[in-house]
């Protein structure tokens, strides 16, 4: 789960991206010290239903924005199959470990260091925006909700994929209350006329071994193309 365009000119995968975050500190600091806790977080291979839904969209390299990149597999992924990518993250610790894999990857990306609604990110400038498992703080507003949507290309393609079961959790004592999130049937409800929904449905999880989320058995998947 998991989020240098609005810093100015994008970071190189040869460094660490430049530390302009732009979002809420205190966002930040809770995904850092999330990171701090491992040495590597997520399993560092491309998530299982990216890469399905890639192929069964039949979906030609352009370009990416990867909404919460964390570490970077699926950006490192995504670049080696052709896209240009641009990759979004609060977390600065996760992107130098993103940036040193892209680096041993040999791939160029984009690296964006802000929150999604702050990121100032070009309107309707990705043929596939990518959002996997993503963190996204819900407002009165559906700012993030309404970021997801404006930055996809017309007949682009939004992929938005989230673990099953937890919109309708309880509050726990770790805090975690899922009323704080943005889930993928916010997003399905402001779809309108301009959008077509292909996907739509809950699935087993195609899981890499490892990796905090493992225990996570299905997916509830959203793919959905920009008509206009």
């Amino acid at each position: 789960m998991t989020d240098d365009i609005a810093a100015g000119t994008p970071a190189s995968d040869t460094s660490p991206p430049a530390d302009g975050y732009v979002g809420d500190p205190a966002v930040r600091a809770e995904w850092d010290n999330r990171y701090a806790d491992r040495e590597q977080l997520w399993s560092g291979r491309p998530n299982g239903a990216l890469v399905a839904e890639v192929a069964a969209a039949g979906l030609t390299p352009g370009r990416v924005l990867d909404v919460g990149c964390g570490e970077g597999a699926d950006a490192v992924w995504l670049a080696r199959e052709g896209w240009d990518v641009t990759a979004l993250e609060v977390s600065g610790v996760a992107l130098e470990r993103a940036t040193g894999h892209a680096r041993d990857a040999g791939v160029d990306i984009h690296w964006v260091h802000a929150t999604l609604t702050e990121a100032a990110l070009p309107a309707g400038s990705f043929d596939l925006v990518s959002a996997q498992y993503p963190a996204l703080q819900r407002t009165p507003d559906a700012s993030a909700e309404r970021a997801l949507l404006s930055a996809v290309a017309v007949g682009g393609v939004l992929l938005l994929v989230h673990h099953a079961g937890m919109e309708s959790q309880q509050v726990n004592d770790s805090g975690f209350d899922p009323a704080d999130y943005v889930w993928p049937s916010m997003v399905v409800a402001l779809l309108d006329d301009d959008w077509v929904v292909e996907v739509d449905e809950q699935r087993p999880r195609v899981a890499p071994d490892g990796g905090a989320g493992a225990h996570h058995t299905d997916d509830v998947v959203l793919r959905a193309r920009r008509l206009r």
